[in-house]
């Protein structure tokens, strides 16, 4: 992937979850002939000059050329709010994240919620909104959100709820972009689409 020159921003994907639905490997499984994770990593390798994968060790995960791998350690507690938490730490700065299972997530979408956050520079996040409801692993965090967003993580806080919290800027985004792949049939819904508007490998 060529990255973008220009953000200071650095996209962060989050790939910490287990992906049990999915039968394991998530991030890893083939979509319309590319690993799943390799759909965000794309867009956000557009919109940003630094792109990383944040996991738990021992992930398995496919290689992405220009894609760093940042390790969340420990191992627990698996919450997306850790990951968030621990990419703000490693990127000293702010970080656009993106769940790994978001395969229509495009570079436009991604330099809109950079827009937005450039023209609320003293905001602790910056969320894509969909019909109302906060989407909390597509935004941009500032770095003034790791510390609560880590103790949310600890006691086992629902995401959305920890990101409300953060009195967020939304950003309404269409719905069908922010769609999940969690199941075999998501999966398989995901690749005749992408298939059918020739995307894929």
């Amino acid at each position: 992937m060529t990255p973008a020159r220009g953000s200071a921003v650095v996209g962060a994907i989050l790939a910490g979850g287990a992906g049990d639905r999915l039968g394991g490997r998530k991030a890893a499984r083939e979509l319309a002939g590319r690993p799943l994770i390799a759909y965000p990593a794309q867009a956000l390798g557009a919109a940003c000059s630094r792109v990383a994968v944040v996991c738990k060790p021992g992930a398995a995960l496919p290689a992405l050329e220009g894609v760093e791998l940042w390790d969340d350690e420990p191992a627990e507690p698996r919450h997306p709010a850790a990951g968030i938490a621990h990419a703000l730490e490693r990127a000293a700065g702010g970080v656009l994240v993106c769940a790994a299972d978001m395969p229509f997530v495009t570079a436009a979408d991604c330099r809109r919620l950079i827009d937005a956050a450039a023209d609320r520079p003293g905001s602790s996040a910056v969320v894509a909104v969909c019909s109302g409801q906060l989407q909390p692993v597509f935004g941009i965090y500032a770095a003034a959100a790791a510390t609560p967003l880590g103790l949310a993580a600890r006691r086992g806080d629902p995401l959305t709820r920890a990101v409300e919290l953060l009195e967020p800027v939304g950003v309404e985004l269409p719905a069908g972009r922010m769609r999940s792949v969690n199941t075999p049939e998501q999966l398989a819904a995901a690749e005749s689409e992408l298939l059918s508007r020739g995307g894929g490998r």
